[in-house]
C-alpha cells in the first residue's frame, strides 16, 4: 500500500464489503475494496498515530485510536472521530482523566455488537484503563467515561478485546503479568463486572478461541518488548478459568 506507514489493524465493515487499514508511521487511514483489493480512498489524519479502528454504518462513524510513535517514544491520549460517508475528520476525544498529556496509548476500539445505542470500548494501553465511548443520538455525538481500572486488579498493558456471539460477555488480555480477563456485560455497557482473571504469559496479546468458546488460546508477545515477550501459547479452560497447556515451540526456539 503506498504511502502506508506502519501499517496496522485491517478492518471490515459490517457488509464486508470495505475494508480499512490504520497506518500508524504515516498518519493516515487507507480504504479499500473487499471485492477488488483497490484502494477507494485515504484519510489522512494529521499529527496522530493511528491503530485501532472501528465503523458503525449505522450512525455513519469511524472511529480511530491515536497510540504511540514507533520508536514509543511519544504517546498519545485521544481517539478520532470520522464521518463515514464522507470520509471527513469530525473532531479528537480525550481518553483520560489525567492532565494532558496523559501518556495513555488509547490502543484498541471496538463497537459492542448490537448495542443500542451504540457503545465502542477502547483499551488504554499504558493508562491501564478501559474506556467507553457511548453514541449520544440528541447531540449526534459520542459522550466518553472510563469504566475499569486494570490497575486495580494489579494488572496493566491491556491490549485486545473480544466479544461471545451474545455479546454478554467480553474478554481483554494484558501484557503484565500477563493474562486474560472475562467481564459480564449483562448489567450494562457502562459498568462492565470482572468475572475472573486468568493466568497467561508476559506479554499477553492476541487470542484464538474455540466456536464454543470453551478454549481460548493466548499469544503471549508483544513486539519483543523486555517483559512482555514469553513467546508461549497458553491454552486456557474458558468456563473453569484454568491453564490447560503450555505450547513451548517457539519460545524453546529462542523466539
Amino acid at each position: 500500500v503506498p504511502g502506508c506507514s506502519f501499517g496496522e489493524d485491517v478492518i471490515f465493515d459490517e457488509t464486508n464489503t470495505t475494508w480499512y487499514l490504520t497506518c500508524m508511521g504515516s498518519a493516515n487511514v487507507f480504504v479499500g475494496d473487499v471485492a477488488t483489493d483497490s484502494v477507494r480512498a485515504e484519510i489522512k489524519i494529521p499529527d496522530t498515530y493511528p491503530h485501532g479502528l472501528a465503523v458503525h454504518t449505522g450512525i455513519d462513524r469511524i472511529l480511530v485510536t491515536s497510540t504511540v510513535s514507533g520508536d514509543l517514544k511519544d504517546v498519545r491520549e485521544s481517539i478520532t472521530v470520522v464521518e463515514a460517508s464522507t470520509r471527513k475528520v469530525l473532531r479528537s476525544i480525550k481518553l483520560s482523566n489525567k492532565p494532558s498529556p496523559s501518556a495513555e496509548a488509547p490502543v484498541e476500539v471496538m463497537f459492542v455488537p448490537g448495542a443500542n445505542p451504540p457503545v465502542a470500548y477502547v483499551t488504554n494501553m499504558f493508562g491501564n484503563t478501559l474506556w467507553s465511548v457511548t453514541w449520544n443520538s440528541a447531540k449526534r455525538d459520542f459522550d466518553a467515561a472510563q469504566v475499569f481500572d486494570f490497575a486495580s486488579v494489579g494488572a496493566g498493558v491491556p491490549l485486545e478485546m473480544y466479544f461471545t456471539p451474545d455479546a454478554k460477555t467480553m474478554y481483554v488480555s494484558t501484557g503484565k503479568p500477563g493474562q486474560l480477563h472475562q467481564f459480564d456485560l449483562s448489567g450494562g455497557l457502562a459498568a462492565p463486572k470482572l468475572v475472573k482473571s486468568m493466568a497467561a504469559g508476559e506479554g499477553a496479546h492476541h487470542v484464538g478461541f474455540t466456536k464454543d468458546y470453551r478454549y481460548g488460546f493466548v499469544q503471549n508477545a508483544l513486539l519483543n518488548l523486555p517483559g512482555l515477550s514469553d513467546g508461549a501459547v497458553t491454552v486456557v479452560n474458558l468456563n473453569k478459568g484454568t491453564v490447560l497447556k503450555s505450547m513451548d515451540t517457539l519460545k524453546n526456539a529462542g523466539f
